[in-house]
């Protein structure tokens, strides 16, 4: 047995199979008409070896909603799925074995003529990997969202995926002007592969695990930096790039995704680059937000130490604050804790939960949409979006101190309608809720 397949062990346990109560997140689902069901011939995908739902085991000191039963929590994750699948999962009208997420629905991005990117794509094969069994066509549209991805190469190097992609005057789609990767998106495409790998074995037109140590060398050789083991900001950052090649973007820090790299390919190399990331995490903590435990969109090595980068550093005002992306931060850095138990970031989540619960007196609904450092408020337009709301439900998780917190945002996240926000809230909530509801699994614990 490989290196790979003794650590590719992971375990469940399962609960009562308690009435379902199915919950409606305020509005329908709705058939896109750009988005063809798969024929009865291709939807003779192999059954999943770890179908939904798959009750992972967290951190025993770790807590879940407990003003829901375990099957309430589960078919709430199934039916946001399903809605978020029949608004955003959509096969490319060029080649019929290809799908992508389009995130542009509501038409917030520019260019206007934008569809896709490779955060959301990451996304979206995440999604179709951990909801397989529930989903019984989930490996076609993979399998078609793999596709895409290789259908779309960054141009520095061609197992990274190019970071965004428009529709042409002739309605094609193509890659947007400076065809290079972003990190994120690079990262959760590897790891969905291991997903794939344990969901469907390595047997079929695509080597899930052939393809996903191919595509974590080319995330370590190009994503990383290579003297100091900070995760960049993609492949396009170098010597030629002097202003970014000190730089980082905080919500790429998916501790667990790293780890998993380590193990998967045996490269103590990832070891680190986990260090490194932790190390970034406390110097930002403790430098710049010991009081609210929140961290910037963007941090730049200064003198050794990682600092928030300063307003219009690449993408707006507010690139040192807790923003767009420095939401997920709230979920990605403590769900290492759920499911490894490894404390670096423990205290600094202890007091952003505790901070967050202050600031809104428990109340989900006063989460602003962006805050500075020292937990004023951003003069930002929107108020409440799920994209900072939902990341608070994975950092409550890790006390039992928060369980009526925890509780109230579970809630909120059921409660809200996919018609009241955009496609980043719908997916980021989408993300948050699997995790929450004890669902997210790692592929090689």
């Amino acid at each position: 047995m490989s290196t790979y397949d003794r650590f590719c062990e992971f375990f469940i346990s399962f609960e009562p199979n308690n009435d379902v109560m199915i919950l409606g997140f305020g509005g329908e689902s709705h058939e896109s008409d750009q988005m063809e069901k798969p024929t009865f011939f291709e939807s003779r995908a192999s059954r999943a070896k770890r179908a939904f739902p798959q009750h992972a085991k967290y951190k025993a000191s770790t807590i879940k909603p407990n003003n829901v039963k375990q099957a309430q929590l589960d078919q709430s994750v199934q039916d946001c799925y399903d809605i978020w699948k029949s608004k955003y999962l959509i096969r490319n009208p060029a080649a019929n074995d290809q799908y992508y997420v389009y995130f542009n629905l509501e038409g917030q991005a520019e260019p206007k003529n934008s569809v896709s990117t490779s955060e959301s794509h990451g996304h979206g094969m995440l999604l179709t990997a951990y909801l397989a069994g529930h989903d019984p066509n989930a490996r076609i549209y993979y399998d078609g969202l793999y596709r895409f991805y290789r259908a779309h190469p960054s141009s520095n190097n061609s197992m990274l995926m190019a970071w965004k992609q428009v529709k042409d005057a002739n309605g094609n789609i193509v890659d947007a002007e400076g065809s290079d990767s972003a990190t994120d998106g690079d990262m959760d495409i590897a790891f969905s592969l291991l997903l794939a790998y344990n969901q469907w074995g390595n047997r079929g037109a695509i080597q899930y695990l052939n393809e996903a140590k191919k595509m974590i060398a080319a995330i370590l050789k190009d994503d990383v930096d290579q003297r100091k083991w900070f995760l960049k900001l993609g492949d396009w950052v170098n010597s030629d790039t002097p202003k970014y090649n000190e730089a980082t973007r905080p919500s790429d820090f998916m501790l667990e995704h790293l780890k998993a790299f380590q193990i998967a390919t045996s490269n103590a190399k990832w070891g680190w680059v986990v260090d490194k990331t932790y190390s970034i995490t406390r110097q930002l903590f403790n430098n710049f937000s010991p009081k609210t435990g929140l961290l910037p969109d963007f941090a730049v090595n200064r003198n050794s130490d990682f600092a928030p980068a300063p307003p219009n550093f690449l993408e707006g005002p507010y690139d040192g604050d807790y923003y767009m992306n420095a939401c997920r931060t709230t979920w990605r850095i403590p769900l290492d804790y759920l499911l490894t138990g490894d404390r670096r970031a423990f205290t600094s989540f202890t007091q952003l939960n505790n901070w967050i619960k202050r600031r809104t007196g428990s109340d989900p609904g006063k989460i602003r949409a962006g805050y500075y450092l020292n937990g004023n408020d951003l003069p930002t337009d929107f108020n409440n979006h799920l994209a900072f709301v939902s990341p608070f439900a994975v950092s409550a998780m890790i006390s039992a101190a928060n369980q009526e917190w925890l509780n109230k945002l579970w809630r909120h996240m059921v409660n809200a309608s996919f018609d009241d926000t955009d496609y980043y809230g719908n997916t980021i909530r989408m993300l948050c809720m699997l995790v929450v509801s004890g669902n997210w699994w790692s592929p090689v614990h």
